[in-house]
């Protein structure tokens, strides 16, 4: 049996498998996504993809197969759809060429558009961007912090509706959210955070069904 694509803390996230990370604000979600990252020193070990990663810089984990989609989309402003899929890629020219086209060709509403500024993009349009470009170097674990925030419904409904398509194909996503029954229709499990600690863990419909859910969302 291969080793999971995350463990951190009594966190374990698998090869195709979507785990929602649930709390509400000041819950530490941000904070432990950053700690995966590197951004932020460890308590204790990290493990990617079955090597500990601790003394690793963020540049080397994301080397590894780690994507990221931070929270307020943080999209390039002043470039293009295609050149912010550019700049986000370490493939050689030619490679880099084919997967923006392959990007462009996933996200219809960036196909449609490649060459707008991503100041003028809608909310909706910069978050499928900001995912776009987390998916250029074709991650194996992808984190993702509060991805739905501020979109429309329709939006929000696409976007979820791709994360378990894209673990079919073994990659392995951990969902930041403080909305929980959308994070949890679109995950297999959940882990519920409270003041940096988890405090739940359980199949995702286990936990939509839990009348306590709204009381451990609200430990902060």
């Amino acid at each position: 049996m291969s080793a999971p694509a995350l463990e951190i803390a009594g966190l374990a996230v698998g090869a195709g498998e979507v785990v929602a990370l649930l709390g509400g604000t000041g819950a530490g979600k941000t904070s432990l996504l950053e700690t995966i990252l590197g951004f932020r020193s460890a308590p204790g070990p990290v493990f990617l993809f079955g090597e500990d990663v601790s003394v690793m810089t963020v540049e080397q984990r994301v080397a590894l197969g780690v994507g990221y989609v931070p929270e307020g989309r943080r999209v390039f402003a002043g470039l293009t759809v295609r050149e912010n899929l550019e700049a986000s890629s370490t493939a050689p020219a030619a490679g880099r060429r084919r997967r923006v086209e392959e990007m462009l060709a996933l996200f219809p509403m960036l196909g449609e558009r490649p060459e707008a500024r991503a100041w003028l993009l809608s909310g909706g349009q910069q978050q499928m961007l900001a995912l776009a470009r987390a998916l250029m170097n074709r991650p194996r674990l992808l984190l993702m912090d509060e991805p739905t925030l501020g979109l429309a419904p329709l939006v929000v409904a696409d976007l979820l509706r791709r994360l378990p398509l894209m673990a079919a194909d073994g990659m392995a996503i951990l969902l930041a959210e403080q909305r929980a029954a959308l994070a949890l229709g679109a995950a297999s499990r959940g882990v519920v955070l409270s003041r940096g600690q988890i405090v739940r863990t359980a199949p995702a419909h286990d936990l939509a069904a839990d009348p306590a859910l709204a009381d451990l969302m609200a430990g902060g």
